[in-house]
């Protein structure tokens, strides 16, 4: 054990997605694990790691009410700064495009660090959408060393950025590991449902939709929710006042829409298996729901996941009322519509990307 790795975790969808990778590095003899919590997300991101088993070695609980990005990304190179000369890792690992990956990314280069960068390769080519998380993953992408990219579509949009294509490994998306890992449990969902009527399932939060399209995509659940009376509606409210104040303004009085506290990594998996279909903007449902055979209505312009929509199993609404509405009623009453999305095809793994990302490391290392 004497290759020390730090494996990073920020976020909730970073603990998912990094959690198979951790659990098989740490099965790996010649690998001495570091688990860094920097606690971006709090609550959520406790309850992964929880649910996984996953106990942080170091934890900088960073997280502080109302924080500019600005505010975190100078106290995180600080916090990060001290950790990386006390730890002395050969390698670091990051997932995805939050802050914390691009301000770990950006810390390790000041180290010379190596750094794994999970789910590499993810671009809409517009840096203000999804805002900030392009210009997240566009930097941690021009300073790692492994990009593990999930697709043969992200490995492309690695090699048009100039990436080697010799420190471009295709793996699948861990997110897929830990979906299998989990859906196979016996779950519970810990909201009261009627299991005779159909579920839609919402999940919106997306910084580039607060304001107006937000409230647009508010009044088109409403318009949903009034005009299918037998069909009933979950949406786990994220806690950020511009999506709870606005969502409960919406749709806190309709009798056939249950709002409730964010779900818990299990208990979301249980709601999407669940489901009938899904409206969301999240980047991680989009990979997950594809998998469980459930069609999904993105509430975004762009997508940097286009292999679910190419597949047809996916489709973008945007926050345009009128789209949303149309296309979301026409999935509840036209069946053939809906088989033609529900067809369980994702292109976004097999369960095998954390071996794949160890296998890369096991050899570079040994």
């Amino acid at each position: 054990m004497n290759t020390r790795i730090v494996c990073v975790i920020g976020t909730r969808p970073e603990a998912i997605k990094m959690a198979p990778v951790i659990l098989a590095l740490k099965k790996e003899p010649w690998a001495n694990v570091r688990v860094l919590a920097t606690a971006q997300h709090r609550h959520m991101l406790d309850q992964v790691n929880e649910f996984f088993g996953i106990d942080p070695d170091i934890d900088l609980n960073i997280m502080r009410p109302n924080q500019a990005l600005t505010t975190l990304t100078a106290r995180l190179l600080l916090e990060l700064d001290d950790v990386l000369q006390a730890e002395k890792p050969d390698a670091v690992l990051v997932q995805g495009d939050t802050t914390t990956v691009m301000t770990v990314a950006l810390a390790c280069f000041y180290h010379r660090i190596p750094i794994g960068h999970v789910e590499a390769g993810l671009r809409t080519w517009d840096m203000q959408n999804p805002f900030p998380e392009e210009a997240n993953r566009v930097i941690a992408g021009k300073l790692a060393r492994w990009h593990f990219a999930p697709t043969e579509g992200s490995r492309q949009n690695l090699l048009k950025e100039g990436v080697p294509d010799s420190e471009i490994i295709v793996t699948g998306n861990t997110v897929i590991d830990a979906l299998l890992m989990t859906a196979a449990k016996d779950l519970e969902l810990a909201v009261p449902l009627d299991p005779t009527k159909r579920l839609v399932l919402v999940t919106s939060h997306r910084r580039e939709n607060f304001g107006e399209p937000f409230r647009n995509i508010c009044r088109a659940l409403r318009t949903l929710a009034e005009n299918n009376s037998e069909v009933q509606f979950l949406y786990p409210v994220h806690p950020n006042p511009n999506v709870k104040d606005v969502a409960y303004e919406f749709l806190a009085n309709l009798p056939n829409f249950t709002l409730c506290e964010p779900l818990d990594y299990a208990p979301f998996i249980a709601a999407m298996k669940r489901a009938y279909l899904i409206l969301t903007d999240s980047g991680g449902v989009q990979e997950e729901a594809p998998a469980l055979g459930k069609p999904v209505l993105v509430l975004r312009d762009e997508t940097e996941r286009p292999e679910a929509v190419e597949q047809g199993v996916v489709k973008l609404v945007g926050s345009n009322y009128e789209r949303i509405v149309e296309e979301a009623q026409r999935l509840l009453d036209d069946d053939t519509a809906y088989k033609a999305m529900a067809r369980g095809v994702s292109p976004y793994g097999d369960g095998h990307a954390a071996e794949r990302i160890v296998k890369t490391l096991r050899e570079h290392f040994t």
